[in-house]
């Protein structure tokens, strides 16, 4: 492997699984060090067990949505990580519900992740803007935010991932002068513990085989297929791009295969 993030720090906000884990994973693998922030404890420190083979890394337990830990936590950022000049956040939760009977706590649970991942990125980027040494900020964001999909409604995530593009561009303009650059990837179906929210989980990898055949490309995604493209926008390879929101989806926004549910 390369060191590509060779003396770089990256907070990774929804780091114990998923694609923020296989974020970590990767930018230990070349060379950085990684800070993860996750909401179970338990998840969280075994997590970071893991990942201490691939390089350093340091687990910071925090349900982000609480206001009280999410100021703890901004805190110990404050206090002991104002070096990160990466930042990834891939927090999120994902229960499909009809618009008609969602109800003001189903709302709240996506709106209370995008107001901590808009204060936390603040925080962070403070940091990096202090530091003088640019940086470099990738949000996860969704294809559901740029289409409606029948089998899965979901009204209110998509308004909340839309959001996180959106901020996404406006960081982009904002951050620039400090040398910061702010980019999203836009994932199809990856094969997450996010699914394990609404399908039992001896269920869920028959279940999301049912959209195999939803994108052009065959297959759904794995997490570290996502994590290749968030690194490589992290990295000084992607220096020249800013403000982006990448299609990572097997090729959904280009088509579709045709699809019987």
């Amino acid at each position: 492997m390369g060191h590509e993030f060779q003396g770089q720090k990256l907070i990774v906000v929804g780091g114990s699984s998923g694609i923020g884990r296989a974020v970590g994973q990767l930018v230990l693998e070349l060379g950085g060090k990684v800070v993860v922030i996750g909401r179970r404890v338990d998840k969280t420190i075994a997590a970071t067990k893991e990942l201490t083979s691939y390089g350093p890394v340091i687990g910071e337990p925090a349900d982000i949505t609480n206001r009280a830990e999410r100021i703890a936590l901004m805190d110990r950022l404050e206090a002991q990580h104002r070096d990160a000049t990466m930042l990834v956040n891939a927090a999120g939760v994902f229960l499909p519900k009809p618009f008609l009977e969602h109800t003001e706590a189903d709302y709240d649970r996506y709106l209370e992740i995008n107001r901590a991942i808009f204060f936390i990125t603040q925080c962070v980027a403070k940091n990096m803007v202090a530091g003088r040494k640019g940086g470099s900020i990738v949000n996860i964001g969704s294809m559901w935010a740029k289409q409606a999909v029948q089998a899965t409604p979901s009204s209110a995530y998509s308004m909340a991932k839309a959001g996180l593009h959106s901020l996404t561009q406006h960081l982009a303009m904002e951050l620039a002068s400090a040398g910061i650059r702010v980019n999203a990837v836009s994932p199809a179906v990856v094969r997450t513990p996010i699914f394990e929210g609404f399908i039992p989980k001896a269920q869920v990898d028959s279940v999301l085989r049912g959209f195999d055949g939803f994108h052009p490309i065959g297959r759904i995604g794995r997490p570290q297929e996502v994590a290749e493209v968030v690194a490589f926008l992290l990295s000084h390879k992607s220096s020249w791009v800013t403000g982006a929101i990448w299609d990572v989806d097997g090729g959904v926004m280009a088509g579709r295969n045709q699809y019987n549910s």
